[in-house]
């Protein structure tokens, strides 16, 4: 068994309460590492060295900045191995997500690293003679990025890559499920040389450090991946000092096929929009309406499909499709979930069971004859488990699609481009697919509307989350 340290100034320590929080592995139940209970009094410390810090990181020029983040690539690149059987160890990834995950953090970095010379202003036309008007962009301050268990490695990256590209410093708590790879990132920081206080760890409850982060005036920004109930507590916390917040939160996203879809490319996007990271993804496919001509067909694909899909221990082989849900709590609310939708008169096609006895697995699930008015459907699963919903009107099946509490991601099939651009003009989501997967690109944005949170990441606008505005009016003879 491992045991970790958190990061705070630059340095690897314990925590003040002696207290240790055991982290297992999912598959096999058994502890493998435990992490320091950390106190208000670890935060404090961590804060002021961020607050300190980040007064001289500002004043260091963006390209200067960008050498520390491409060192930080590099660092993870020579390590990469390592990071992605931790991955697979504390959180349950299959080797091919966490071989995503891993190489895409390293990428993130540069693509962030990108944005040295991308932070721009304005001049803007003033009403006045011999005036000129100025919008210029500067960092926020000191943030805090509170981060999720089921892409644990690739939200440092997402958070601290913007953070520090853009001047401010960052005092991360990691999930309490996944901490060793942020703490092993850690020493990539400290190997790359950056000032000590930028980039700070503190493991332990969120009850206890996320909301002391989130509720402290020392912070700028609280920047959170997470579920709603964590959010709303976030923003609870943050509110007493009009902090600014930056949430990513719960999704159910709809897939609307048409009659005029490629039920082929559909059916394989569906199924790997609805497996990925074991069904764990807040954009992950999580309801299936299928017009009535082409009903049968598809769901003949799709049962194929969620038949053929392989559970088990990631570490037992890398043909693996699906490893085991995170935690116990994770499987039996997907179990209550499945239970309560076929007391409500659906019907399973395959899977809605747990697979083996030990390890939180839980078989790929498909559901039939379901109804807009079933829990399954509004409710997030955040499992493998698909309700289908047979539909006939446009209007009616753009009604359901819309009919939800959250609105990060959605997707359509279809071959009539005036269709897809409806559906994208209507459709009440962050996200719209047309004819692939639910995964978002680095470059793009990545936010939600409704329920699934407040801002966003990745991309020119997600860097401007941890900016802010300033403007001169400079008056001349």
């Amino acid at each position: 068994m491992k045991d970790l340290q958190m990061y705070i100034n630059g340095k690897f320590v314990e925590s003040r309460s002696g207290k240790w929080i055991d982290v297992l592995n999912p598959s096999t139940e058994e502890v493998i590492a435990r992490q320091p209970e950390g106190t208000i009094e670890d935060v404090e410390e961590a804060l002021d060295a961020a607050k300190a810090a980040q007064k001289e990181w500002a004043k260091v020029p963006a390209c200067e900045r960008a050498a520390y983040l491409k060192k930080f690539a590099a660092g993870i690149r020579a390590r990469q191995n390592e990071f992605i059987e931790i991955i697979m160890r504390e959180q349950g990834k299959t080797r091919s997500w966490a071989t995503t995950e891993v190489v895409c953090t390293a990428e993130y970095f540069d693509y962030m690293a990108s944005f040295a010379r991308h932070i721009e202003g304005e001049i803007i036309q003033s009403d006045n003679r011999g005036e000129t008007i100025l919008l210029s962009k500067k960092p926020i301050g000191v943030v805090a990025g509170i981060l999720p268990w089921n892409f644990p490695f690739f939200l440092i990256a997402r958070k601290a890559g913007a953070a520090l590209i853009a001047g401010c410093s960052i005092v991360i708590k990691p999930a309490q499920l996944t901490p060793e790879n942020c703490t092993e990132f850690a020493k990539i920081v400290h190997e790359a040389g950056l000032p000590a206080g930028l980039f700070n760890v503190v493991t332990g409850k969120g009850s206890v450090i996320g909301n002391a982060l989130a509720g402290s005036p020392k912070i700028d920004i609280v920047s959170v991946t997470g579920s709603v109930g964590a959010g709303e507590s976030i923003m609870k916390a943050a509110a007493n000092n009009i902090t600014k917040v930056s949430l990513e939160l719960g999704g159910k996203a709809p897939v609307i096929v048409f009659p005029d879809a490629d039920l082929d490319l559909a059916a394989q996007a569906i199924i790997d929009s609805r497996i990925g990271n074991n069904g764990q993804i807040c954009n992950n496919a999580e309801r299936l309406y299928i017009h009535k001509d082409v009903k049968e067909a598809l769901t003949a694909k799709l049962l194929e499909k969620f038949q053929a899909v392989k559970v088990g221990d990631p570490f037992s082989a890398d043909d693996i499709d699906m490893g085991p849900l995170v935690e116990q709590r994770a499987l039996e609310s997907v179990e209550a979930k499945v239970a309560n939708a076929i007391k409500q008169g659906a019907k399973v096609l395959c899977g809605g069971h747990r697979v083996g006895e030990k390890g939180y697995f839980y078989a790929a699930t498909l559901l039939d004859n379901c109804t807009q008015d079933m829990d399954i459907i509004h409710e997030e699963t955040f499992g493998p488990v698909l309700p289908i919903i047979e539909w006939e009107d446009f209007d009616q099946v753009l009604a359901w699609a819309n009919d939800c509490e959250y609105g990060l991601a959605s997707s359509v099939f279809t071959n009539d481009i005036n269709t897809a651009a409806r559906c994208c003009r209507e459709l009440e989501f962050g996200e719209t697919y047309v004819n692939r997967f639910h995964f978002e690109a680095i470059q793009g944005f990545h936010a939600g509307v409704k329920k699934s949170g407040i801002g966003g990441a990745d991309g020119k606008h997600g860097v401007e989350e941890y900016l802010s505005t300033h403007v001169t009016y400079l008056q001349t003879r």
